[in-house]
This record gives C-alpha cells, structure tokens and sequence, in this order.
C-alpha cells in the first residue's frame, strides 16, 4: 500500500464537515482525493480550490445507502488514481429524537446512511484492496458507538454497529488490510441539522456549545492514515477538552 504522497484517498460524505476538512487535509499532506456526496455541486467547487492550493482531486456524485452507486464511485476512483488505497466512510446523517416519537422514516435513514452505507463502502473496495494486495478503511462513528444518550438511541445503535463491523473486518484481515475507527465527541457539523424533532434540537443546542472545529478530526483522520504500513491504528476518540461526553 502506498503511504506517499500518491495515496489515493476516497472521502465520502466529502461536501461538508468531518469529509470535506479530511480532504483539505489530506490533500495538503499530498494524497490524491477522490470526493463523493450527493451535493456534486459543492463537490466541484471543492475540487476546483484543492487543485488552487497544489492539490489532486477528483469527485463523483455517490448515494451511499445505494450499492451500485458505491461500486460506481468506487471504479471511478479507481480509474483516475489506478488504486483504492485508503477509503473514508464518512457519511452520516443524525435525526435525533425520542422512541416514542416513533420517527420511524428517521430511524430508516440513519440505518441506510450510518449502517448500510459503510457495509456498502467496505463490500465495494474491499475486493480491489485484496487485489492490489492492500488497502486502509478509515470509518467514522461516534462517542456514541461507546454510551447511548436520551434521544440518541437508534443513531448510537448504528454507531455501535459501525463499530462492531470495524472490530469484524479488522480480525479477518490477513494484515494486509488496515482498520480504524476515528469517533468524535461533538463537532461542528451540519449533522444537527436533521434534527426535526424539538426536544432533541434544544437538547443538541446545549450540548454543542463546547464543539471541536472538523478539522480535529480531520487530524486525527490524518494520523491514522500516515502510519506506515505495519502499524495499525485502530480506534481514536476525539473529544472537546473538558466535555463530560
């Protein structure tokens, strides 16, 4: 696997947030950046200012609950790079509310997004990454893979699955393929964004009043992926100095 300034990193979720700090990133440390999301239009704009700043980037629109679409996204990069070295599940979606609010739509979308997409990103790039006899999955959850809160609950529960799935594919690598989970506490996002249910956005307000800037776990993104290769960085948790979650 290549650990040189020509690794080909795929981002997905790339148009805001955690995914587009990790490209900026990224492409500043001099890897080759392959953007996906739905919002194609911020990808462009995206690509155009990293290739401004001495950059490689590259994008295609991708749907990660959609399997084709990730297996699509997945030929792309690998027909512009020539590799899949290092993908980022980073996509996610956070409505959060109270079970009896029986937002069930809600619990669907973060099941597809958080859950299926990774398990979609990894069925999709896992067999290229044997194939060129290595690769690094890098998925992103959450403080909440590790506690459950109020409010919280079907969206931990993707988080704990996301990684359960991490902890699964890292056993079953031969060494070849690297693993780590990067879980932030809270951090500026439009994640909150999604939040339709009262309760939950006036409890996130407060709780996001101390929030770490993307860019930290872009870092900690960053970290991961620069170890050479017989070093395997598992789990990260990155938390606001001083925050009690």
């Amino acid at each position: 696997m290549e650990h040189s300034s020509k690794a080909a990193v795929l981002i997905t979720g790339a148009s805001s947030g955690i995914g587009e700090a990790t490209a900026r990133r990224l492409a500043a440390d001099g890897h080759r950046v392959f953007l996906g999301a739905r919002r194609v239009a911020r990808l462009e704009r995206l690509a155009i200012d990293l290739a401004e700043a001495g950059g490689i980037a590259a994008f295609r629109g991708l749907d990660v609950t959609d399997a084709t679409s990730t297996r699509e996204f997945i030929a792309a990069a690998q027909a512009e790079f020539g590799r899949v070295d290092v993908l980022v599940n980073n996509a996610g979606v956070m409505p959060l509310s109270p079970l009896a609010a029986l937002k069930t739509a809600e619990w669907d979308r973060m099941i597809d997004v958080n859950l299926r997409g990774v398990l979609n990103g990894i069925a999709a790039a896992l067999p290229v990454m044997r194939e060129q006899g290595g690769g690094h999955f890098v998925s992103i959850a959450s403080v909440g893979a590790y506690e459950v809160s109020p409010t919280a609950a079907v969206y931990c529960a993707t988080k704990f699955a996301v990684r359960a799935i991490s902890e699964g594919l890292r056993q079953e690598s031969d060494g070849t393929i690297r693993v780590s989970l990067v879980s932030p506490g809270v951090t500026e996002s439009e994640l909150a964004d999604s939040i339709t249910d009262a309760q939950a956005r006036e409890a996130m307000k407060a709780y996001r009043a101390v929030a770490l800037p993307a860019s930290a776990i872009a870092d900690a993104i960053a970290y991961a992926v620069a170890q050479p290769p017989q070093v395997d960085v598992n789990e990260i948790i990155v938390r606001p100095s001083g925050s009690a979650q």
